[in-house]
């Protein structure tokens, strides 16, 4: 489980095609730190699976799954990237829940720079919708972020300083991908309301 909270801004350093997956090789001395096989560290909201590590570098496997549900397959050598550890149990919850399970890419539709902060519009598809609520939460490439304005097909958000500096989203353009996770609990709430509905009970 993970908060939003972007412990580092990493890079991809190589990727390996595969028949049906690819390896990626990321450069992050600090979440690599105590690091072994079998740990989870989130790549741009992905949770990845660790397979080995050195010199302040981890490698991971993603199938093709991952790569059709989200912009990881186009990361390339060089591409800067958002790194987050699990948080350990008793841990701050910083952000809000995040799982690292991608459901949809969304696109980078426009920036619009203030004194003190940036607003960016961002597009997602309409299945997810439903889920984005004005001061709501949303992740976008692993970063928890509160919602502003809420549409059918878009939504805004607006990036501090210390997002803009310490994340990707600083440097994001329009027509840019990036992954998104939806607030869990609504998923949650949807589909026990609507087994009720199916029962005829009276939601409570």
């Amino acid at each position: 489980m993970f908060t939003g909270i972007v412990e580092e801004l990493g890079e991809v350093t190589a990727v390996e095609h595969l028949d049906d997956a690819a390896r990626f090789t990321l450069r992050g001395p600090l979440v690599t730190e105590g690091a072994r096989h079998g740990d989870s560290i989130a790549v741009n909201g992905v949770c990845l699976t660790v397979v080995e590590t050195a010199d302040g570098a981890f490698t991971a496997d993603v199938m093709a799954e991952t790569l059709k549900r989200s912009s990881l397959g186009a990361l390339v050598p060089g591409a800067r990237v958002n790194l987050e550890r699990p948080t350990a149990v008793g841990g701050r919850l910083g952000g809000h829940i995040v799982q690292g399970h991608v459901d949809g890419v969304g696109t980078i539709l426009a920036r619009t720079p203030s004194e003190h902060w940036e607003t960016v519009e961002i597009g997602l598809p309409g299945t997810l919708a439903r889920y984005v609520v004005e001061k709501g939460s949303i992740t976008v490439d692993g970063v928890s972020l509160t919602v502003v304005d809420a549409g059918d097909d878009r939504f805004t958000v607006s990036l501090i300083p210390t997002t803009l500096a310490l994340t990707t989203l600083g440097v994001k353009q329009p027509g840019d991908p990036v992954n998104l996770e939806v607030d869990v609990i609504a998923k949650y709430v949807e589909k026990l309301l609507g087994a009720r509905a199916g029962t005829g009970e009276t939601p409570r």
